[in-house]
């Protein structure tokens, strides 16, 4: 593990992602306590502190070539996706707000769940049986394949483009794996930052005399509008959540990650839309969730998982790959029948990674 200044002013920047977040929660929590999810709130703001807990075990070398790259990762991460993020918001301010007052009044939180409930009407979505319609459901499911996708072709640029066809590790004097390493964590862990900051002035109407809300661009304000659900808006955006649930498995090979990432972005996808679909029969009776729905997601995960390890891993025995695949695709299951109270694009990468990781060393 190395800590030299530059890992350590990354760790430090998550950390504080991590006590801002918390008190985001306790102040949604104190003022909308019916719409707050604090549990999972909580566990969110723990996932930023872990994630700076672990990210300088992801760098257990130091040398010259090797702090180059630490410095650089820190440089993107702490200084440029916080500068671009203030460019948009300047920007917005100086040629929409300042030039257009009406736009601050017209942009607030209440204007947005109006547009929110309009949009469901449209669709003849009943918030009192779903939370969200199926076009929200496709949206939502499309951007939770971003941040594995992005991952899985930054490693694949490591290992087969900038080592095996540029030929930069012999160059640079670091493996392939290094560089995969840290290409992933520094576009992975800025992604983060810039989420994290579009959601606090996306969450600061709690602070009605200092709210930055009407900062929001309304494209982006359009993107949520159409992922979001309802108890989501009070919430960190599901992406943020998912790339952070990603960190603390991304340890185990890539065979392992990449099958985890997918069961959660595929097969939560699966369950979702075709329960939503042709779902009739609930379980519990009580629950939005649907037999046909737990069905789709155990297929999906196990599906997609038997892919992913015969594309990673072609020289693995096939038994070795049907009980990884099926292990993750029951804990899937497992996850969504317990139906807990957090969210389930954490829950379901970190146990689908734990245990098919644990597998893959001991079988």
């Amino acid at each position: 593990m190395v800590l030299d200044i530059y890992i350590l002013s990354v760790v430090l920047l998550t950390f504080a992602n991590g006590f801002i977040h918390f008190y985001f929660a306790v102040k949604i929590k104190h003022k909308y306590p019916n719409e707050s999810n604090f549990l999972n709130s909580i566990v969110i703001s723990l996932l930023w502190f872990v994630a700076g807990v672990l990210y300088p075990f992801f760098f257990p070398i130091d040398d010259q070539f090797r702090r180059f790259y630490h410095a650089l990762g820190a440089e993107i991460i702490c200084i440029y996706s916080y500068a671009v993020v203030l460019f948009i918001f300047v920007m917005q301010y100086i040629f929409r707000v300042w030039r257009h007052p009406e736009v601050k009044e017209q942009r607030t939180i209440e204007n947005f769940l109006k547009k929110f409930n309009e949009r469901n009407e449209k669709k003849k979505l009943d918030l009192n049986e779903k939370s969200h319609s199926i076009s929200t459901d496709i949206n939502r499911k499309l951007f939770h394949l971003i941040p594995p996708g992005v991952i899985i072709i930054l490693w694949e640029f490591a290992i087969y483009f900038w080592a095996d066809v540029f030929k930069q590790d012999v160059i640079w004097n670091i493996t392939k794996e290094e560089y995969g390493v840290w290409l992933i964590m520094t576009i992975g862990f800025t992604a983060v930052m810039v989420f994290g900051v579009l959601d606090y002035i996306r969450l600061s109407f709690i602070f009605e005399k200092h709210s930055a809300y009407h900062l929001m661009p309304k494209n982006l304000s359009g993107i949520f509008l159409k992922t979001l659900k309802r108890d989501e808006v009070y919430e960190l955006s599901a992406t943020a959540a998912l790339t952070l649930a990603f960190v603390p498995i991304f340890f185990f090979p890539i065979s392992v990650f990449a099958a985890a990432a997918l069961i959660a972005s595929i097969g939560d996808g699966a369950a979702s839309l075709i329960g939503i679909r042709f779902g009739k029969r609930h379980f519990p009776k009580k629950s939005k969730k649907t037999i046909i729905g737990y069905i789709a997601g155990f297929l999906g995960s196990f599906i997609t998982a038997l892919i992913i390890y015969c594309i990673f891993e072609p020289s693995m025995a096939f038994l070795k790959i049907l009980i990884l695949s099926f292990s993750g695709a029951l804990v899937f299951l497992i996850v969504d029948l317990l139906n807990l109270k957090i969210n389930d694009n954490i829950l379901n990468p970190i146990f689908c990674g734990l245990v098919m990781g644990l597998l893959y060393y001991i079988i």
